[in-house]
């Protein structure tokens, strides 16, 4: 289960600037179609669903107006290469997915829980710490960073966030998230985050009474305790926001709708030409 935009955002900001013939960007589309082939190459996965933001906005703005506010357009050489990602991906027999005014992270949520349900086991592709929500504890679903090679199951997730996987929403409403322009709680930091939820589950049962918070490992335990009772209802709204969607209407998959199939070659011939690759066609030719 991949997250498509992790590897084109990645790419559009590590590679120099390339065009097609008819001058269309195509470097953010290379860098992920390359990602891709040495993925496929180097795991040899047989099941695999691609999943992409079907825009930078979704519902969640609709919640929140100031969510990704620093994301809710493309720039321009990278707007025409989202579409260019999805067609090479396709070229090369694997299974897309997106779904408007829905984010990837809700249909890859939603495509874990049913191919789980499927009786498959599912590699969670992304380097987004929300999707470390979907890690399970009987170890059927994973997350792997494929930039650091590093995969974390339940005990992974505990040991680099000290929360359980399930707790990650929560964990992300007492701290905030910069990355989704998301608040928390001032002066609530990870380690904050995680003792807090260690001693009390969740929000909802954080006590407001400091003499409660007797034996929590945080500084300023009285102080912390008022922070969050003042600022409860944002950091109940940042967790609304930083939970995923495992329900997304429409989307549907089995096993056969993920497999990987063999690329075309004749859509693989008319992809390169209209880009102008001419050593990535051969790399695609020979998946």
């Amino acid at each position: 289960m991949i997250d498509g935009h992790v590897w084109i955002f990645r790419a559009y900001y590590v590679l120099p600037h390339m065009e097609a013939p008819d001058g269309t960007p195509t470097f953010a589309a290379y860098g992920f179609t390359s990602t891709l082939l040495k993925y496929l190459a180097e795991t040899g996965a047989s099941h695999v669903a691609m999943c992409f933001d079907h825009a930078l906005t979704s519902f969640r703005n609709e919640l929140e107006e100031g969510y990704k506010a620093d994301r809710t357009e493309a720039p321009p050489d990278l707007e025409p290469q989202f579409d260019l990602c999805a067609q090479a991906a396709e070229v090369l027999g694997v299974a897309t997915y997106e779904v408007p005014n829905y984010e990837a992270d809700d249909v890859m949520a939603t495509l874990t829980r049913q191919l789980v349900a499927r009786g498959a086991d599912v590699v969670v592709v992304t380097s987004d710490k929300d999707l470390s929500q979907l890690v399970r504890e009987d170890g059927r679903v994973v997350i792997h960073d494929n930039s650091k090679g590093t995969t974390l199951d339940a005990d992974g997730v505990r040991g680099k966030f000290g929360v359980d996987p399930d707790q990650i929403p929560d964990y992300l409403g007492l701290m905030g998230d910069a990355i989704d322009s998301l608040p928390g709680v001032p002066g609530v930091g990870a380690k904050s985050a995680a003792a807090i939820l260690k001693a009390f589950g969740s929000i909802d049962h954080i006590p407001d009474d400091p003499d409660a918070w007797d034996g929590v490992a945080v500084r300023g335990a009285a102080k912390m305790a008022a922070r969050v009772a003042l600022h409860r209802e944002r950091a109940l709204k940042t967790r609304e926001l930083a939970t995923v969607v495992r329900e997304v209407p429409g989307v549907s998959a089995g096993l056969r709708d993920v497999r990987v199939r063999r690329p075309d070659p004749t859509r693989v011939d008319a992809l390169c030409d209209k880009l102008g690759w001419g050593r990535l066609r051969e790399r695609m030719l020979q998946r």
